[in-house]
């Protein structure tokens, strides 16, 4: 009798989902994005794809994910700052993003539809 009650609380507990304590990047419409940018001037803005020349956000840097510049990046960022990431394609962005939240940043915010959702809304680029 004693085994059988063992293994049914033993079946109880093990059941219980474990609470996951990770933190993770947010991902922001467009006007989300831009009520941030207006919201919080100190808010980091980190292009990561390789066509920062050819368009950007406004205050955007300049990270390309492909060659390593924000990886090198990383350990002179500010960790109590908050950072708004995009490119131009959803997975660089979702990498951007995500390796920042890895080194330990609290404060991750993602553009949803990347570079291209921002100029369908009309907003500002520099060129």
């Amino acid at each position: 009798m004693f085994s059988v009650l063992v293994f049914i609380l033993a079946g109880c507990t093990s059941s219980q989902p474990e609470s996951v304590d990770e933190n993770t990047y947010m991902d922001v419409s467009v006007m989300e994005a831009k009520d941030l940018m207006e919201s919080m001037p100190e808010l980091v803005i980190i292009d990561v794809s390789p066509a920062y020349a050819d368009g950007h956000l406004p205050n955007a840097i300049s990270y390309p994910l492909g060659d390593g510049s924000l990886d090198e990046a990383i350990p002179m960022l500010d960790m109590d700052e908050s950072y708004l990431v995009y490119c131009h394609s959803d997975a660089a962005s979702m990498e951007g993003a995500q390796k920042l939240i890895d080194a330990g940043f609290m404060n991750v915010y993602r553009l949803e539809g990347n570079y291209s959702a921002w100029v369908d809304e009309g907003y500002e680029i520099v060129k």
